[in-house]
């Protein structure tokens, strides 16, 4: 079993997230889990707990990504506690399909991109000294298939892409990250792309002032979640259940290419924890189908996009002037 860490992890009240907090309370590491509100937090301390059976009650904090003084109120109390962070895991995450217009951030900022993006950008920022802090530091990026347009899924409607960073542009809520009328599909897709590129470029950052540790992004492949009207889901219109509801059936029970939520939150915990996953430097890693009913998970190259080292330190750049950071950290 790998050393106890002290693990951070957002999304950990649901599917993904809740599934590895389960098994690494279990494993007997100590986890800390914000969430959007009180109530939500201690509920999925209390959760976790239960389904453990053994372990250490995890800490509850309140950290609402979709807004920024939220996010920096998390962070400083928990600088406060001074408590050094081992595993930065940033696993929350939304899409609210088929909508037609934008939704938005207490800043003004496109739902899905403040969520999945900007909001952990901002907490890794904060959260920075106490991650280095810990004697073998790592960071965790849930990302998606979809930020590549040559996968499965990243093919299905808008393809992924940000363009020159148009919708970034200082002073201005971003709705799209390219500047272009809005589309939730690729909203998404393009929060993911970010994921890798924020990832990639923050561990390029720490390799060029001489303190590299691992910084991992991953796909978890297909994970329908449970219900189609919570977590993940929760923000999406419930017009769209019906379709959502086909959609699983299809690929869960017909196609067979889903990947279940508890295999998923395993792979996670692995990623936390584990010393297979402790080489410095940025990874992705891929939950591959390979065939009907049957995944591999193993490392692999981005999009070309993910890839492209100016796309990452421009993304970081705008993003540190719309949460109010200085670009230059790592």
């Amino acid at each position: 079993m790998a050393a106890a860490r002290h693990i951070l992890l957002t999304g950990g009240n649901s599917g993904i997230g809740f599934e590895a907090a389960v098994i690494l309370c279990r494993a007997g590491h100590r986890l800390t889990l914000p969430c959007r509100d009180r109530a939500t937090a201690e509920a999925a301390s209390q959760r976790v707990l239960e389904r453990a059976g053994t372990g250490m009650p995890p800490a509850s904090a309140v950290c609402d990504l979709a807004d920024l003084e939220s996010v920096r109120g998390c962070a400083t109390a928990l600088l406060a506690q001074g408590t050094p962070i081992d595993t930065l895991v940033l696993n929350a995450g939304l899409q609210y399909a088929g909508a037609a217009e934008p939704r938005r951030t207490a800043q003004g900022h496109e739902l899905s991109f403040g969520v999945n993006h900007l909001g952990h950008f901002l907490l890794a920022q904060q959260l920075r000294h106490l991650l280095a802090a810990g004697p073998s530091p790592r960071l965790v990026v849930t990302a998606s298939e979809v930020h590549d347009p040559a996968t499965a899924g990243g093919r299905v409607g808008a393809p992924a892409g940000l363009g020159e960073l148009a919708g970034l542009r200082p002073g201005h809520a971003a709705t799209m990250v390219n500047g272009e009328r809005f589309n939730a599909d690729k909203a998404y897709k393009d929060s993911k792309l970010c994921n890798v590129l924020f990832a990639r470029e923050f561990a390029r950052r720490l390799e060029a002032q001489g303190t590299p540790y691992p910084v991992i992004a991953w796909s978890p492949g297909l994970v329908i979640p449970p219900t189609s009207t919570g977590g993940f889901w929760r923000y999406s219109r419930q017009s769209n259940e019906l379709g959502q509801r086909l959609f699983a059936l299809a690929a869960r029970s017909l196609l067979r290419l889903t990947e279940s939520v508890e295999n998923a939150g395993a792979l996670l915990a692995a990623l936390a924890v584990d010393d297979a996953y402790a080489a410095s430097g940025f990874t992705y890693h891929r939950n591959r189908v390979t065939a009907p009913g049957r995944h591999v998970f193993e490392a692999t190259a981005t999009s070309p996009e993910g890839q492209d080292p100016d796309r990452a330190r421009r993304l970081w750049e705008a993003s540190a002037a719309l949460v109010g950071v200085g670009a230059d950290r790592p």
